[in-house]
């Protein structure tokens, strides 16, 4: 997949293009509602469908204090976007410059850049520009001055329920996978970095890998059986998450953990995708760091059993 860092690089593409536009974070049933409707209307045309997105989300920028968790930070969004087999994506950088940026000078650098611009395909809900003035009724007013087409999607349901990356938030949050997984089209999963932690699983006889997540949205505190893939290789362990009760310093952050089964290489900085396959129990604090010891020893055993 070929991925593009500006609008001027859309030159480069073989015309007409079809852009599908969206933050899709989650890349959810209905983000790729949208992406496959834009491919195909592409194909049918003999075109170009592009995929644009940005970077960060553009809550992060707008209302840092209060933007909700992610349920895919951009790297692990452009593996998942490459997964449905795009060939290009442009990822544009949101910044408060971005932002102030009026909605008809937006839409028209893409039509500058691209030769030519035939379709827009975004969701029915998108807004855009400054003060999210721009909406799809603006879109298609722009399509008519500019002659490209506009494609809104209607809300995509599953059980009644329309899909939407809030929704599955807070699926995730209450621990309600098979939910998360019916609106997303795929299992839940966390990408995440290892880095260096305390070695305290290490000295006790279970070392683990520590993931930075990336603003990832977490599901309840507890222990877990989870799936790791490292690059293409497919591991399993026992993932701790919480504010580890018996060894923490009484901070509130939560950390993300994992013991790969029958893994022993070191992985700092390397990328994990974790799924949580089962969970096993709560988080406790136990009287001694022995006693977390035994009790680590059984959950490793469960996962083993259950596997």
């Amino acid at each position: 997949m070929e991925i593009l860092r500006s609008i001027p690089e859309l030159e480069q593409l073989r015309g007409p293009l079809f852009l599908a536009i969206g933050v899709f974070d989650g890349v959810h049933r209905g983000h790729q509602t949208v992406i496959s409707t834009s491919a195909a209307h592409a194909r049918a045309d003999k075109g170009t469908p592009v995929v644009v997105t940005f970077d960060p989300h553009p809550e992060k920028v707008l209302r840092p204090n209060d933007a909700p968790h992610l349920l895919t930070a951009t790297q692990h969004k452009i593996a998942l976007i490459r997964n449905l087999g795009v060939a290009h994506l442009l990822i544009i950088k949101f910044d408060m410059q971005f932002a102030a940026t009026p909605p008809e000078d937006f839409v028209k650098q893409l039509v500058t850049h691209s030769k030519p611009l035939r379709e827009i395909c975004v969701g029915h809900e998108w807004s855009f520009g400054k003060d999210r003035r721009g909406n799809l009724d603006l879109l298609k007013k722009l399509g008519g001055q500019f002659d490209f087409n506009v494609v809104g999607i209607s809300p995509v349901k599953v059980n009644g329920a329309v899909v939407s990356s809030t929704a599955i938030r807070r699926a995730i949050e209450s621990g309600d996978f098979a939910k998360a997984a019916e609106m997303l089209g795929r299992e839940y999963t966390i990408l995440g970095t290892v880095v260096r932690g305390d070695n305290l699983g290490k000295k006790i006889g279970f070392p683990t890998a520590n993931l930075t997540a990336h603003s990832e949205q977490f599901p309840p505190n507890g222990v877990y059986l989870a799936e790791a893939w490292i690059g293409r290789t497919l591991y399993h362990g026992v993932v701790n998450l919480g504010v580890r009760p018996t060894i923490g310093s009484g901070k509130s952050e939560r950390v993300l953990e994992i013991h790969l089964l029958d893994f022993n290489r070191g992985i700092y900085g390397e990328d994990i995708e974790a799924r949580f396959v089962r969970y096993l129990r709560p988080e406790k604090k136990f009287e001694s760091v022995e006693a977390l010891a035994r009790q680590i020893d059984l959950d490793v055993r469960k996962a083993r059993e259950l596997l």
